[in-house]
């Protein structure tokens, strides 16, 4: 008969993904993560498995709640440009308003290890495409509306506003002037 586990596995998973959101994958220690979970070692591997396991759990949370309001923003009626603006100016808004300039747990990710762990790609990747796929169908509808010019698909134009987007969550790590960021902003949205 197994036991029940004796922990609220919510706050375990927001626990290690605040972990490893600031340390990252390789720096964040079995220590670091019994310290920031509350966990013994064993508590935590036998719920978990593996730090990898755990990761990918954190990464999928941070991943859900984040891009859901991302994808929200964009399905909301009104004008294209705006809830795009808005969603930049939100980017800027959280990287500014971090202390500790953690920066974006999928783009960390991305540059950490993308590309090296099939499994963390694979998590990362479907992500990206799922916000590109919402901003190709706000542009498509913006098109629609004539809002959006139609000198480029709404595809591409979707991969170049989602390049700014996460451009401006790896230059608002080390930003110190808000208006630069802002300009990136002004500039993508201007091009649409």
């Amino acid at each position: 008969m197994s036991r029940a586990r004796e922990f609220d596995e919510e706050r375990v998973l927001e626990a290690a993904m605040e972990a490893f959101w600031v340390h990252g994958y390789a720096a964040t220690s079995a220590q670091a993560l019994v310290d920031s979970t509350g966990l013994g070692r064993s508590s935590l591997y036998n719920a978990f498995t593996s730090k990898h396991q755990l990761y990918q759990l954190a990464l999928r949370r941070y991943l859900e709640r984040n891009t859901e309001a991302d994808i929200a923003l964009l399905d909301e009626p009104g004008p294209v440009k705006e809830h795009i603006r808005e969603l930049m100016l939100g980017v800027i808004d959280a990287e500014l308003g971090d202390p500790g300039r953690r920066g974006c747990l999928a783009v960390n990710a991305a540059i950490e290890l993308a590309g090296k762990d099939e499994e963390v790609t694979a998590i990362v990747r479907r992500t990206f495409a799922r916000v590109e796929g919402a901003l190709t169908a706000a542009l498509e509808r913006g098109q629609r509306d004539g809002e959006i010019t139609a000198e480029r698909s709404a595809s591409a134009l979707a991969r170049f506003v989602l390049n700014a987007v996460y451009g401006l969550r790896v230059l608002g790590k080390t930003a110190t002037d808000r208006r630069q960021l802002v300009e990136v902003v002004d500039a993508t949205v201007g091009t649409l």
